[in-house]
């Protein structure tokens, strides 16, 4: 017999909250304790399906912090599910340190399916979907020019995650690395009422989004070479 799960991580809504799955909401209910990027934001899911359980942060401050205590507890027999404010855990989240440990220690861990906002937005994008790289975000700083190079030089279809007040630079720069003509797409809001998709070339998105407000966390998706 498959050795039973003691650690689940499970994917939230990234807006709509009717996106969660029925085993996702099944899990919630009967884990033992739930570990939450911000507790605050995942109290109003918890509670908007009335579930109540055993809720502590686990975030990118703490997790080294609290790592061999949740092991500990693990291998005493609990049982955990690990979420983050939306989308799948340790995609661009904290998580990957957990469930690395965990299989170090063959404590038993199992990924729900769920939402993540990179594959709406590379459908929505109507670029080549059969290959693809997901970057996650760009450093800030240290080590952004050669990432930018990379993607410069990659053939398939990349992803990016990027906020509000970074977007404009950042198509700057992709427009500077790989050319103004690249063709791009941006989504934002996805799955909430004010959700956006914008398609064109990079200069043209730079253009729109120097005459437009812009909200929300927002997926950048480039065409390949």
């Amino acid at each position: 017999m498959p050795p039973v799960t003691q650690l689940y991580l499970v994917p939230t809504p990234i807006g709509n909250l009717q996106d969660i799955t029925l085993r996702a909401l099944e899990v919630l209910r009967e884990v033992d304790t739930i570990l939450a990027e911000d507790t605050r934001t995942s109290s109003k899911l918890l509670n908007h399906f009335e579930i109540r359980n055993n809720l502590e942060s686990f975030h990118a401050f703490n997790e080294h912090k609290k790592l061999a205590g949740l092991i500990a507890r693990l291998q005493d027999g609990e049982t955990m599910a690990l979420i983050s404010d939306a989308g799948t855990p340790s995609i661009s989240d904290p998580g990957f340190l957990l469930v690395r440990a965990c299989q170090e220690q063959d404590i038993a861990v199992e990924c729900l399916p769920g939402p993540t906002a990179l594959i709406p937005a590379l459908v929505n994008s109507a670029l080549p979907s059969d290959r693809f790289v997901f970057e996650g975000f760009l450093p800030v700083k240290k080590g952004r020019k050669a990432r930018l190079e990379s993607i410069r030089d990659e053939p398939k279809t990349v992803i990016l995650y990027e906020s509000p007040h970074r977007l404009l630079k950042t198509l700057e720069q992709l427009s500077t690395e790989l050319g103004a003509e690249r063709k791009a797409s941006i989504s934002r809001e996805l799955t909430k009422i004010h959700q956006e998709t914008v398609n064109g070339t990079l200069s043209e998105l730079i253009e729109h989004y120097k005459k437009n407000t812009i909200k929300g966390e927002l997926v950048i998706v480039i065409a390949g070479k």
